[in-house]
């Protein structure tokens, strides 16, 4: 009898002890995914960091400093335009051709949007970030043989996403004009318009009764005198 108790006493203590290993390890395993996850949120944390840094100025002693500040910065400018969500680090295919338009580097000759489309979805993602988005540039070159640092000094020097300098400013201008230039309307648009230029207001866009009591098409209206 007192061989049996014994017996289950051990087996308690037994199950006890397989208790305490089994939340040992379920410990053990919360730890090192705890760890995983902290190490995988400080890898993303330097990345971004790295991008932030890049996009501001460079430092002087390295050559071409200025170029490459202003190629990041251009970079993180355009990924933004058109999304108001984006956070400047992943760029589309259709925010890259907006610079690379600005930048006259898609001329229609050397390098098309068809040429970018092919290269870009290579990469088989709809946003690259700036390391992918340089070898995106660099197979680019290489294929339509363009100059590579050519190609980034003018995507870095072409300005924020809208603006083209005077000359763009002075194009647009005189679009305006032209298209605003009464004179040379023709139809019923030119009968909106007296010869100075003023517009008739609703009698240039409706024909409205002749209340003259002149019969209609008569061509001396005004002209008859009273003995």
């Amino acid at each position: 009898m007192q061989a049996e108790k014994n017996d289950s006493k051990v087996e308690k203590n037994d199950v006890q002890a397989e208790k305490s290993d089994t939340e040992a390890e379920k410990k053990e395993a919360k730890e090192t995914n705890d760890a995983g996850k902290e190490e995988e949120a400080v890898a993303n944390k330097a990345a971004n960091l790295k991008i932030d840094d890049e996009t501001g100025s460079s430092t002087p002693s390295s050559p071409g400093a200025s170029q490459s500040g202003s190629f990041l910065a251009n970079f993180k400018a355009f990924s933004k335009f058109g999304d108001p969500k984006s956070d400047g680090k992943l760029i589309t295919l259709s925010q890259s051709d907006k610079w690379m338009k600005q930048a006259k580097v898609i001329d229609a000759k050397k390098i098309t949007t068809t040429d970018t489309g092919i290269y870009f979805k290579k990469h088989k993602s709809m946003k690259l970030g700036i390391e992918q988005y340089k070898t995106f540039l660099e197979e680019l070159a290489k294929n339509k043989k363009v100059d590579l640092t050519e190609m980034k000094k003018k995507m870095a020097n072409c300005g924020l996403p809208g603006v083209t300098g005077a000359a763009g400013a002075g194009k647009a201008a005189s679009t305006v004009d032209r298209l605003t230039d009464v004179s040379k309307y023709t139809g019923s648009h030119k009968q909106r318009f007296d010869e100075s230029g003023r517009g008739k207001g609703i009698a240039g866009r409706k024909d409205l009764p002749d209340q003259s009591d002149y019969v209609q098409g008569y061509q001396n209206k005004g002209t008859y005198k009273a003995h």
